[in-house]
């Protein structure tokens, strides 16, 4: 064979082995896709985390809340809860939550937990509902039946307030004396940011305890809850009996009242067990697969696809070469 003939056999072998080797590039990036793309789970849609206040809150109590969960790629809403009473407040809710397309994960805390207990009620959508520190009336039940039933120090911790609305409405509000928002609301919170609290609290009109509770989305939804041992404003007791009969889901915290400020971590992580569940009413929650299952799907097929084309690679050669000498 000629020098020239010898040195387009070998420009024939590397360009064939370039070609092989974007073969090779190629088949690694299918299989680095389709486990992620499987992962998603039957549904293939997360669903929507909708949060609810409580009483003398607002929406920004969620922030740390809803900074992890948006981390972990849910879409998470939290309404202003209006505070003036509990039928109205869930009638309120309950429509935005008609404004949500496919599965809603709903979570209330404190007087909240009342509000997501009727707003739910009817709404196929809601597949989860998560209690945080919160109220979980039954039918007939209202916030201060169950608080005459487990009294706790935040009967001595408000005062009432008059209030106008325009059109000949008006009522009474209740807020946080501002000396016991710390030592009754915001124990496990520093002094300085529990004032701020009672700064800016948002009053809650009394009849969104007096108003009793005419469904209990409860006993037909999944639910979770999470117990505060330290909280003052609602009593552990109370929280662990509601829980109870509810057959929720349930964790216990060193905490007080306001857990989702104090402890977001736990909260979340509360709230994406009942996110990622996939057998509803079950007594235990299926989680969804975790992130090192994809992790290892898809190192295993890196090294499979290696493998294969490390192969093909060696038979081309070979047969170049003999076809080349």
């Amino acid at each position: 064979m000629t020098e020239s003939a010898v040195h387009g056999s070998r420009r024939r072998i590397r360009r064939t082995g370039v070609a092989a080797a974007g073969f090779a590039t190629a088949a690694l990036c299918v299989v680095t896709v389709a486990p992620a793309v499987a992962d998603d789970g039957a549904s293939g849609a997360k669903p929507t985390i909708v949060l609810v206040h409580g009483a003398f809150a607002d929406g920004s109590s969620w922030n740390g809340v809803i900074e992890r969960l948006e981390r972990q790629g849910y879409t998470v809403m939290a309404p202003a809860n209006p505070l003036r009473g509990l039928y109205s407040d869930s009638t309120y809710i309950a429509s935005v939550l008609k404004s949500v397309k496919g599965p809603i994960v709903l979570a209330g805390h404190s007087y909240g937990g009342a509000v997501i207990s009727t707003a739910a009620a009817g709404n196929d959508q809601v597949k989860s509902l998560v209690y945080i520190s919160a109220l979980m009336p039954d039918v007939g039940e209202s916030g201060m039946s169950l608080g005459a039933r487990f009294p706790s120090a935040l009967g001595t911790a408000t005062r009432t307030v008059p209030y106008e609305a325009g059109g000949g409405v008006s009522g009474t509000d209740l807020y946080l004396k501002r000396d016991k928002v710390h030592p009754v609301f915001a124990a496990c919170l520093p002094k300085s940011q529990a004032n701020l609290l009672g700064v800016t609290q948002r009053p809650a009109a009394t009849t969104a305890f007096s108003e009793t509770a005419k469904v209990a989305a409860w006993k037909t939804i999944p639910s979770w809850a999470l117990v505060g041992r330290q909280d003052m404003t609602i009593s552990p007791d109370q929280e662990r009996f509601e829980a109870k009969r509810a057959h929720s889901h349930t964790v216990e915290i060193n905490s007080c009242h306001v857990s989702l400020i104090a402890h977001p971590a736990d909260v979340a992580a509360l709230i994406l067990q009942a996110a990622t569940t996939t057998a509803a009413g079950s007594d235990r929650p299926a989680l969804a697969n975790s992130g090192s299952v994809q992790r290892t799907a898809v190192v295993t097929g890196l090294a499979s696809a290696s493998l294969a084309t490390g192969s093909a690679l060696v038979l081309l050669g070979r047969r170049l070469r003999r076809r080349t000498y």
